[in-house]
């Protein structure tokens, strides 16, 4: 990925030549969010969404609240211990971006916050997820950069049968209509998914090119670091 800084003194890197002419095209930006990510603090995220709204027309703030009990249960909680610790996470996140939104303070037609929960009955999700499932279950493909995402991101080898692998896999599918095609959920002429980081799934999707949807942006955008020079 070609690597540049922009005039606000971030470092952007598209991730084919067609995500920088989305990225130039400026219709709709992405921002994911994980629950728990402390990547996420509220000095990145301010900064992160003052640089996407004076990039795109509109930008959608999501984050992650599905499959979150599982996954800490997986790690070991038990259920008050892992629902305790959901709460307390989406309690955190949501007040993080809140306060960024209104720091930013954008029109709301142009920049709003939503919770992946609240989209997964748009129709547009629905047939997304769909189309995902039919590929998860007939191309091998799919199915292997799926579960070596989860196999990177957990950092081992876990067998299908393993509970943490299962949770992982069930939070990657819950999320990952809007990483190949978030014009088709949202109803947007194109997207860019502006995210710190490359998500391993994304690149070995794109090699086999039968999810994404042509509209669909990749951006690696880092804003810049306490104390470090544009």
């Amino acid at each position: 990925m070609p690597q540049h800084r922009d005039g606000d003194g971030f470092e952007v890197r598209p991730f084919t030549p067609s995500c920088a002419d989305l990225l130039t095209r400026g219709d709709h930006a992405l921002i994911g969010v994980s629950t728990g990510n402390s990547y996420f603090n509220q000095e990145r995220l301010t900064q992160l969404l003052d640089w996407a709204v004076r990039r795109f027309h509109r930008v959608d703030v999501l984050h992650t609240d599905l499959h979150l009990n599982t996954m800490h249960q997986a790690g070991g909680a038990d259920e008050e211990q892992a629902a305790r610790r959901t709460k307390r996470a989406l309690r955190d996140v949501r007040r993080r971006i809140r306060r960024a939104v209104e720091a930013v303070g954008t029109a709301p037609a142009r920049l709003r916050s939503m919770a992946l929960s609240e989209t997964v009955d748009l129709p547009g999700y629905r047939a997304v997820q769909q189309h995902l499932d039919r590929e998860f279950d007939g191309n091998p493909q799919v199915r292997r950069a799926c579960e070596e995402h989860v196999n990177r991101v957990l950092g081992g080898r876990l067998c299908a049968e393993d509970d943490r692998f299962r949770a992982g896999l069930s939070y990657l599918r819950s999320e990952l209509p809007f990483l190949v095609a978030t014009p088709r959920v949202l109803g947007v002429p194109s997207s860019v998914s502006c995210y710190h980081d490359l998500l391993p799934v994304v690149a070995e999707l794109y090699e086999d090119g039968t999810c994404f949807d042509p509209g669909q942006g990749h951006v690696v955008v880092r804003p810049p670091m306490r104390g470090e020079r544009p």
